[in-house]
């Protein structure tokens, strides 16, 4: 993506994904789609009965890895650049028997084991050194208790893994989020497989903004999710396929944003605006309290920074948008005091040890 921030000393044509405002300024004209959204939409698309077209989804390792692996376990996908259709089947895999290298993408190592499961058949499942490291045990426990046979073939709680599915009768099942919300989002997506449908009592959730995604998604195809507290009920009832937009990724946003903050400049990203699903939109609110001023309307952000860049130190709670964080560490040197990031541990089990590398 050719990227540029212009401001009112600085105007002049542009080329590339972005354009000047006539005020000053820098406006994408073409952001890059969510994962998180690209990823839980492949899973709803081939979930769903029929052929689902899933709009500027993002293409990258991750997302393109995810398609790859449902290829593999028998959907039928046709992808462009802009435009990627899937054919859905509401019993789990097409394929009996199949084996599924993940990559570095933590979505397809814990979304299709998960939807494996609710077909029939021998699926095998791999990842990247770094993916075998991340933890799984939670997830793991939870098929298991519902009746799914997963067998770790190393390391127990990590990739390799094999999953003997037969489909999922459902019930009730007890799920340990505090690692990932992932575990939780797979669960919730594959309910309306099961025969029975799920109620899962989550005993603790990090990034439950991702949750509200997934519950969003869901009743775009169709599918209402109930929550009494820490319960979520999923109906046993089938997606319909649909045409979806998938809208810009807000974690990816925020770089531009920071940039912005930190600069004195100014940044629109439109088609991330109030009615956004994606919680790292907050990381906008983080600027603000640094002194860069945002508005936000339904339909785009901006952020301009404050005269000569100057940002106040703050103390952050950043457990629901730990995404952002390395993002706020990249510019916390220039702020006028001490930047503290509280409650973000499970940054330390992603592709990386976050923390440390932000160190």
């Amino acid at each position: 993506m050719n990227i540029e921030l212009s401001s009112p000393q600085n105007e002049g044509p542009r080329r590339g994904d972005g354009e000047p405002l006539s005020e000053g300024g820098f406006r994408f004209q073409d952001a890059p789609g969510s994962k998180s959204i690209t990823a839980r939409a492949l899973f709803l698309a081939a979930a769903a009965r029929g052929t689902t077209v899933l709009h500027r989804p993002l293409v990258s390792d991750d997302t393109v890895g995810f398609a790859e692996g449902l290829a593999r376990l028998g959907y039928r996908l046709e992808r462009t650049q802009d435009r990627w259709s899937v054919e859905g089947r509401a019993r789990g895999p097409v394929a009996e028997e199949a084996s599924v290298f993940c990559r570095d993408g933590a979505t397809t190592a814990r979304f299709l084991p998960v939807l494996a499961a609710a077909g029939h058949g021998v699926f095998r499942f791999d990842a990247s050194a770094q993916m075998r490291r991340r933890p799984l045990g939670p997830l793991t426990r939870a098929l298991r208790s519902l009746g799914v046979t997963v067998i770790h073939e190393e390391r127990e709680g990590h990739h390799p893994l094999t999953v003997r599915a037969d489909g999922i009768k459902g019930g009730h099942v007890t799920l340990d989020a505090g690692l990932s919300s992932q575990f939780l989002t797979a669960l919730l997506l594959v309910g309306p497989l099961t025969e029975q449908g799920l109620a899962i009592t989550v005993t603790d959730l990090v990034s439950a903004p991702y949750v509200d995604i997934t519950v969003a998604m869901m009743e775009s195809f169709g599918v209402r999710v109930h929550r009494d507290g820490d319960t979520f009920t999923v109906p046993a009832q089938p997606y319909p396929a649909i045409d979806y937009a998938i809208e810009p990724d807000a974690s990816t946003a925020g770089y531009f944003l920071a940039a912005a903050a930190l600069t004195g400049r100014r940044v629109t990203v439109p088609g991330l605006g109030s009615r956004s699903l994606q919680g790292d939109l907050r990381f906008a609110q983080v600027l603000a309290r640094m002194g860069a001023q945002v508005t936000l309307t339904e339909d785009h952000v901006t952020v301009t920074g404050a005269h000569g860049g100057r940002l106040a130190g703050i103390t952050v709670n950043m457990r629901d948008i730990s995404d952002t964080v390395p993002t706020l560490a990249a510019i916390a040197p220039f702020a006028d005091g001490p930047v503290r990031i509280e409650d973000v541990y499970n940054t330390r089990i992603k592709e990386c040890d976050r923390l440390e590398a932000c160190a």
